[in-house]
């Protein structure tokens, strides 16, 4: 398999693994221990990496969102717990959440090496991916199944932060592509029936276009990886998806 057919399976499973964290009774109790609810807990842990900032830049970087849901999560969760705060305990959370789903995968000690070898190749230009930039100037745990897990979301902002930036550059709203791909997940993006326009051919044209360009902006990445860290990233990604199941992975 070449490190360009590598692409699409592997985003593929660290996008389905890299969010099944979010939401776990683990996670959300982590956030009612500093003041957050889950969906609060979710925006201004996700996007406390970029700092105390507007929540425009915020949804700058999150796309897809109601910006209305946006401001109000992001504007309310941050007078309820400090960024910094809300910033650890997600992190921890992360953390964890590997620890106890991770522990028994194999293969994770190559996953890490070729994954860390991918961030580092992205790092080097961070134009385009500001979630991921913030993501990757975390630090990252020392212990294989966090350390896994972490560098599991920070390759899923990777990708992510990659087709938000093809979609703006395809010519399509985000909400649009949004439902496109999600259409039964309006009213947790903070949408209500009615308020997205149908999309058209043209649409769903730009939006494989989009899909295209996510793999093109990527492949320059993989190209860091020699084949058997490629082939060790693709085994871990697996092994990762079958230690945390396939329906949390939402796969």
């Amino acid at each position: 398999m070449t490190n360009a057919a590598l692409i699409e399976p592997v985003s593929t499973l660290l996008g389905g693994a890299g969010g099944a964290w979010y939401f776990t009774p683990e996670t959300l109790a982590a956030g009612k221990a500093v003041g957050l609810d889950g969906s609060r807990f979710y925006f201004v842990g996700r996007g406390s990496v970029l700092g105390r900032v507007d929540w425009r830049v915020v949804a700058s970087a999150f796309g897809y969102f109601s910006p209305s849901i946006l401001e109000k999560m992001w504007t309310t969760g941050l007078q309820r717990c400090e960024l910094e705060t809300a910033r650890t305990a997600h992190l921890d959370a992360l953390a964890d959440f590997g620890r106890l789903r991770l522990s028994d995968a194999t293969g994770l000690e190559g996953f890490c090496s070729a994954a860390e070898l991918l961030v580092d190749a992205a790092s080097r230009d961070f134009s385009g991916l500001t979630l991921f930039a913030g993501y990757a100037a975390q630090p990252v745990p020392e212990d294989v199944p966090a350390r896994a897990m972490h560098l599991t979301a920070v390759l899923r902002e990777l990708r992510g932060s990659a087709h938000l930036t093809a979609v703006v550059a395809a010519g399509l709203a985000t909400p649009v592509a949004h439902i496109i791909r999600r259409p039964d997940a309006l009213s947790m993006f903070g949408w209500r029936e009615g308020e997205i326009p149908e999309p058209t051919e043209d649409d769903h044209r730009r939006l494989a276009d989009a899909d295209r360009m996510t793999d093109a902006l990527l492949e320059r990445f993989y190209d860091a990886l020699e084949p058997n860290q490629a082939a060790a990233l693709l085994a871990g990604a697996e092994a990762i998806v079958d230690a945390i199941g396939r329906d949390a992975a939402h796969l």
